[in-house]
């Protein structure tokens, strides 16, 4: 007889049993953010770096002791956040209208901020493949308003996702979004996931994630059907377990998906999530950027190696 799980979880496919644990509840690491986003586990240090957009402030957890402090501040409104084949930060800025990266030293360096000549609207999301690229998203909530960024006018003619090549090439590899927002590659890097939080800015615009299939040669992307409709607030950032799995942030909590779309359980929050990340020494932990605070909870699921930040 299967155990009774505590009332962090929802269950709707008993699929979802596998993968949580009757004896685990969601843990609350840190409180006092005003949009918690952009995750990042860095594995060499045992500490986790995330964005508290409004408040041009970014954080860090560490592991070891459970202390927070303060990572970086001014931030330049950084949103999402990955870290690169090499250990680096790289990092979605709303006011610098950019991607950077931090090295290893601490600099600062901006890897794109232009295309065509023309500035990024103010990059929301990115993620690595295994080739070195980075591929990131480009909505316009950094200049909007003052309260994420500064408030601008876009230059580049819409909303569109990009990817910057290892040899610093950058090209638009999907169109037809209201929003972008967040992505991630499935477990072979066959599969590309994109969110589109439309409906911020739509009244009948899209609040899902399409799937678009990654050419053979790992730059170019087709397709883009609708893998699934959110059915609380919106979708925004997401991370994919080895197994193909798909944890997204909606507005009651994070959803799982299957492979094949079908929405199998929950992760209850009491605030709407913005993104996750997966971390800790197996990488069997989600981190949950959830409105004000950053909660945690152990999954018998482990982020793929370019899925966990």
């Amino acid at each position: 007889m299967d155990l009774p799980l505590t009332p962090s979880f929802e269950v709707r496919d008993p699929r979802f049993r596998a993968l949580v644990f009757p004896n685990v509840h969601v843990e609350t690491l840190y409180t006092g953010c005003r949009w918690a986003e952009g995750p990042a586990w860095f594995a060499a240090g045992r500490y986790l770096v995330w964005s508290d957009i409004p408040n041009d402030r970014m954080l860090r957890w560490d592991e070891c002791s459970g202390s927070v402090s303060t990572f970086r501040q001014p931030a330049m409104n950084t949103n999402g956040h990955t870290v690169d084949l090499q250990g680096r930060l790289v990092s979605c800025e709303h006011r610098g209208r950019c991607v950077s990266r931090t090295e290893h030293d601490g600099s600062r360096t901006v890897l794109v901020a232009q295309v065509d000549g023309k500035r990024l609207n103010s990059p929301n999301d990115v993620v690595v493949k295994s080739d070195g690229s980075l591929w990131f998203t480009d909505p316009s909530y950094g200049i909007d308003s003052d309260y994420e960024g500064d408030a601008a006018l876009g230059e580049i003619g819409g909303c569109h996702v990009y990817r910057l090549g290892a040899d610093g090439k950058v090209a638009r590899v999907a169109d037809g979004f209201v929003q972008p927002n967040g992505l991630a590659f499935s477990p072979d890097e066959r599969t590309l996931y994109i969110a589109d939080t439309g409906a911020t800015h739509r009244s009948d615009g899209p609040r899902h994630i399409r799937r678009f299939r990654v050419s053979d040669d790992g730059a170019s992307l087709s397709g883009g059907d609708v893998f699934a409709e959110c059915e609380a607030g919106l979708f925004d950032g997401f991370r994919v377990d080895t197994r193909g799995h798909l944890w997204t942030s909606a507005g009651d909590g994070v959803h799982c998906y299957a492979p094949d779309g079908s929405l199998i359980g929950k992760i209850k929050l009491p605030e709407a999530v913005a993104n996750v990340c997966f971390g800790g020494p197996k990488l069997n932990r989600l981190f949950i950027c959830a409105t004000t605070s950053l909660y945690a909870v152990y999954l018998n699921a482990r982020g793929c190696s370019h899925a966990a930040s």
